[in-house]
């Protein structure tokens, strides 16, 4: 197998024509200019050792070897092995809160970016293990199925904001009920769902469903944000700048608090742990922690190619084409010039 492993560089290449181009307009100004200074048939007198010809050979050679370097900067490599390697870990769904509640900042700086922090170090730290998240808010999306490309899950992750969901509402159930549907049924992997949240109005009949993943085998942790005794929720305007608080009909500031009895009846029911965030912790990382106990299960394999480079088959020969280019004079040769004068002798 043959490969590039910076093929960015391969874009250096579209100059080849462009200095083409350049160089034969450079060469007929110059003409011109020549034209001039002199009529044509004292171009021989006046510049006796210039040769034409040799320039356009100088040209060539170092263009050829600039066509090679950016080769060899695109790093050709060729695959000298191909491995199966077992993937093994665990299945873990995280279920993330992203209705406005969420933009509350007795968490700082908000519940939210609190919560998207936590999940984006605990990426980091996978190793092996499949990560899925699932956003919720009146209803539940999957924002990322289970994977282990943990580069685009970060990536998926940084889009995340309270418009990602339009319709307002906590639907725990759903989201569980989605992350449960989500799982790869026929492969026996231990499997988690995470619940970050701050628990507040839920919909659905959660404890039947907390049940069901039970019987699945699903444990389910939980993480509340935010502060019991219930905080305001800022509004913004589309330049970010806050112009109150949200207020319900009757013009009062409505108050988000968090209901940590339902996110630890639903750990209790769950077979897992709950945990209230706060500023300085990382809770994710705790349940990280508990997660790697469990008994980790082959789910796959992956075929990995291994790759040796070869850009010194480019490079190699463009220094030596330089070094060429270098020690070739831009006049003409004695020996040349010798000739061209027995020749008018003649």
């Amino acid at each position: 197998m043959f490969r590039f492993a910076h093929p960015e560089y391969l874009n250096l290449l579209y100059l080849v024509p462009a200095l083409i181009v350049l160089y034969f307009f450079t060469s007929r100004y110059h003409k011109k200019l020549l034209e001039r200074f002199a009529d044509s048939r004292l171009h021989k007198v006046l510049f006796p050792f210039r040769s034409g010809w040799k320039t356009l050979v100088k040209f060539s050679i170092a263009l050829f070897a600039f066509a090679l370097i950016s080769l060899a900067l695109a790093n050709p490599q060729v695959g000298s092995k191909i491995e199966e390697v077992k993937q093994v870990g665990i299945d873990v769904y995280i279920c993330l809160d992203v209705s406005l509640s969420m933009t509350a900042e007795d968490i700082k700086p908000s519940r939210l970016e609190k919560a998207k922090n936590e999940i984006s170090q605990m990426i980091r730290r996978l190793r092996g293990d499949r990560i899925g998240l699932i956003v919720f808010s009146g209803e539940a999306f999957v924002q990322i199925p289970l994977t282990t490309d943990y580069s685009a899950a970060n990536l998926f992750l940084s889009a995340v904001d309270v418009n990602s969901v339009p319709q307002p509402g906590t639907a725990i159930a759903s989201a569980v009920n989605l992350a449960m549907e989500s799982f790869k049924g026929k492969e026996d992997t231990n499997k988690a769902i995470i619940v970050i949240t701050d628990g507040e109005d839920h919909e659905g009949d959660l404890n039947e469903v907390v049940k069901e993943a039970v019987d699945k085998g699903i444990s389910i942790y939980a993480i509340g944000l935010g502060s019991p005794s219930g905080v305001p929720i800022p509004m913004y305007n589309s330049s970010g700048t806050q112009t109150g608080y949200k207020k319900d009909r009757q013009g009062n500031v409505v108050l988000t608090k968090l209901d940590e009895t339902t996110l630890k009846e639903i750990t209790r029911l769950g077979n897992g742990t709950y945990y209230r965030a706060t500023n300085s912790s990382d809770e994710l990382e705790q349940i990280y922690k508990d997660l790697s106990k469990l008994e980790e299960t082959e789910f796959g394999a992956t075929r990995i190619t291994e790759y040796e480079d070869r850009f010194y088959w480019f490079l190699a020969p463009a220094i030596f084409l330089l070094l060429i280019e270098f020690f070739i004079s831009s006049n003409k040769s004695k020996l040349w010039m010798k000739f061209e004068e027995s020749r008018k002798a003649a």
